[in-house]
């Protein structure tokens, strides 16, 4: 489908859907679905589950690793769909480690329904009361595509393939 591979990062606050629709973005695009909490050494979640956030310091192997993923898909000559926070500006360089085949897909949701979301939850470890800690930690990105979460998934679903339509072969 692409002109090359490529990975495809959709980032945001925790709850802002980026594994549900990564996982369907994955699908659409037949592509390996990566969650990005996966990567989270278990300091890192036994940290969160107790309800303190966590800093760059303790986000600096997830990022390593995270980076490494990428790095070695596109080296492959692979693609893929990464469901990540990417939150700060120096993460998502540290991510984009080829401007060209890595993009970055901005889940903007208001923090109400967010935190709605986030309380109707029962398996996940990062609880609602952490998400005003995510607000505070992200700076929005000035070179993703921005896509609002308050509609439908299957609109966000195409609103992002207009947006992937341009990478494509002719």
């Amino acid at each position: 489908m692409f002109e090359k591979p490529m990975f495809l990062i959709l980032m945001g606050v925790s709850g802002s859907g980026k594994t549900t629709l990564g996982k369907a973005l994955a699908e659409h695009l037949s592509l390996p679905f990566y969650e990005g909490d996966d990567f989270h050494p278990e300091r890192n979640i036994q940290k969160m589950s107790a309800g303190k956030p966590l800093n760059d310091g303790d986000r600096k192997e997830w990022l390593d690793a995270l980076e490494t993923l990428i790095r070695s898909r596109l080296i492959e000559g692979k693609g893929g769909i990464l469901a990540c926070s990417a939150l700060k500006k120096s993460y998502r360089d540290q991510l984009r480690v080829n401007p060209e085949q890595v993009k970055f897909i901005f889940l903007k949701g208001e923090y109400d329904l967010i935190f709605s979301r986030m309380q109707a939850r029962k398996d996940h470890y990062m609880s609602a009361e952490l998400l005003t800690s995510q607000f505070d930690d992200l700076e929005p990105p000035e070179d993703a595509f921005t896509v609002r979460i308050d509609q439908a998934v299957d609109r966000i679903l195409l609103n992002i393939m207009e947006y992937l339509s341009e990478f494509t072969k002719p």
